[in-house]
């Protein structure tokens, strides 16, 4: 192989690991803004357009760089290997100190955009020595696509599964800083600014290192300053970032920032949830729970002796086992997951409801808040008609359905559209000390039974034979009243379907306190 054709192979090899490197970029910093910013798809919107702007920019820029342009493709590729290894550090320093990672992130994007946008003209240019243009630039192109192919799957599968929002950062910038080597030990005879890439070479060396003994530390002083209590657990999955907190005893589980429940007080939540779909149910032998991968709920339903299974349906595989396995849930949920009548199944609801052929008694829907339009499409038409078909002919379905009095529309979205698909519903509420006045819609085949009798039955329940630390009679008939002039407007609100999901643009209206 002649010296000229070497070199072009190993640039074009240089160009598949950037582009790995650039696509996992762009992945590991929008993730990084959903988590610690909140709103996954504007989150991922900004950062992946503000970088395809930058690289852009840095395509522009980079025809000015007239000569030396192996030492700048080297230059480049060291202080890619600084930003993308110091960006998780940096974005959780910004929000300790400053509440600034909004601008550390968005700032980290655009420059790192800027590098990896001057990196294909650069090799294109180096490599016209050796091949035509057509080939030249069809080649470049070709390497650096494949590249982000292989970026793209290795972190969906292994980066942020393996690695979290801790380590992949740093294993980002070992890529960036392993081209820059090759190239600059290979080729050092051909530089002209040898001795400040050989200081740069030495200087990432040790960084890294560094970065990789005390990343760890770092991300936990910036977790903690996220949260008011102590925290005891943190764990990003491919589907969430999973965080315990632990105050005088109690304990509080974050999924995406979101609080989702306090030992304090999560019976309030759980047995609201559970108790008036199970009594109101003509048979409760078969229950199926969409969530509630932490076991409450299934605590409540394995009160009643004539439960004979319960299927759990949780996507996150990692959230069931931490409540198998840790002191503070397993105590919590009182062991319920490892019942024999429970059956866990790990796949979207959606998913499961659509390839599932069984009917169900009861089926609980305890699912996050519909922010985003992946969570929407769970609040959705087509998503409670799929519940009214797997439905026994007196059974009941009943969803979780964020706060009637912060999130109003949102509450009475859910409230039409579940009537949309079918079902008489009945609203209740109550108020929860760690989560505010809180709401769920219960329904029934509407040709079974209307929201009124609905209304009275629930109004009427018994809960004395079943143990509740807070549920009775008398709590749920003030459960089915609400203030004055909530459900004036439910006429105007429209009904959420996959195709529109206004769910969540209610919910995202909300600000949680001023509509």
């Amino acid at each position: 192989m002649a010296a000229g054709e070497g070199r072009s192979y190993l640039l074009k090899a240089c160009l598949f690991a950037t582009g790995c490197a650039g696509i996992v970029a762009e992945f590991t910093l929008s993730t990084l803004a959903s988590y610690l910013r909140g709103n996954v798809t504007l989150q991922w919107t900004l950062v992946m357009s503000l970088m395809l702007f930058a690289m852009g920019l840095g395509s522009r820029l980079s025809r000015h760089l007239e000569d030396r342009l192996l030492d700048r493709f080297i230059g480049i590729e060291f202080l890619l290997s600084g930003l993308c290894a110091t960006c998780a550090a940096a974005a959780y320093f910004g929000t300790a100190f400053v509440e600034g990672a909004g601008a550390v992130l968005y700032g980290y994007a655009m420059l790192i955009g800027l590098l990896i946008g001057m990196e294909i003209p650069l090799v294109a240019r180096m490599n016209e020595t050796y091949e035509v243009l057509k080939i030249n630039i069809a080649s470049v192109m070709e390497k650096d696509y494949y590249g982000a192919l292989v970026g793209g799957l290795l972190f969906a599968f292994f980066l942020l599964p393996k690695l979290g929002l801790t380590y992949t950062p740093i294993a980002l910038g070992t890529v960036n800083f392993v081209v820059a080597s090759v190239l600059l030990w290979r080729y050092r005879a051909l530089l002209e600014r040898k001795r400040k890439l050989m200081g740069a070479f030495w200087g990432m060396a040790i960084g890294l290192v560094a970065l990789g003994v005390f990343i760890r530390p770092i991300i936990q002083f910036g977790e903690q300053s996220r949260y008011r209590d102590r925290v005891i657990y943190a764990q990003q999955t491919p589907y969430q970032r999973i965080v315990m907190t632990e105050w005088k005893g109690y304990h509080w589980l974050y999924l995406n920032g979101n609080v989702q429940f306090s030992t304090y007080d999560e019976e309030r939540y759980h047995e609201s949830l559970v108790h008036p779909a199970m009594q109101l149910s003509g048979s409760r032998e078969r229950v199926l729970i969409l969530g509630g991968g932490d076991g409450l709920a299934a605590r409540e339903v394995l009160k009643y002796e004539d439960v004979k299974s319960a299927v759990l349906v949780d996507l996150d595989p990692t959230m069931v086992e931490l409540s198998r396995t840790h002191p503070a849930l397993l105590g919590a949920n009182q062991g319920s997951l490892h019942d024999a009548r429970v059956k866990v199944v790990y796949q979207d609801a959606g998913r499961f409801l659509e390839k599932s052929k069984a009917l169900y008694d009861v089926i609980i829907v305890d699912l996050p808040d519909p922010k985003g339009p992946n969570l929407a499409r769970l609040y959705s038409r087509e998503f409670y008609r799929l519940c009214l078909k797997h439905l026994s002919e007196d059974g009941v379905v009943v969803t979780q359905s964020t706060s009637p009095l912060h999130a109003r529309r949102a509450f009475l979205c859910i409230h039409r559209t579940m009537e949309a698909a079918g079902f008489s519903v009945l609203p209740f509420h109550i108020g929860i000390p760690t989560m505010g006045d809180w709401g769920w819609q219960l329904g029934m085949k509407a040709g079974r039974v209307s929201q009124e009798t609905l209304r009275q039955r629930a109004m009427g329940l018994d809960f004395s034979g079943v143990e509740t630390k807070f549920l009775n009679r008398e709590a749920m008939v003030g459960m089915v009243h609400f203030w004055k002039g909530l459900f004036e407007e439910a006429e105007v609100i429209l009904v959420s379907t996959k195709m529109e999901p206004t769910v969540d643009e209610y919910y995202r209206n909300a600000e949680w306190g001023i509509e």
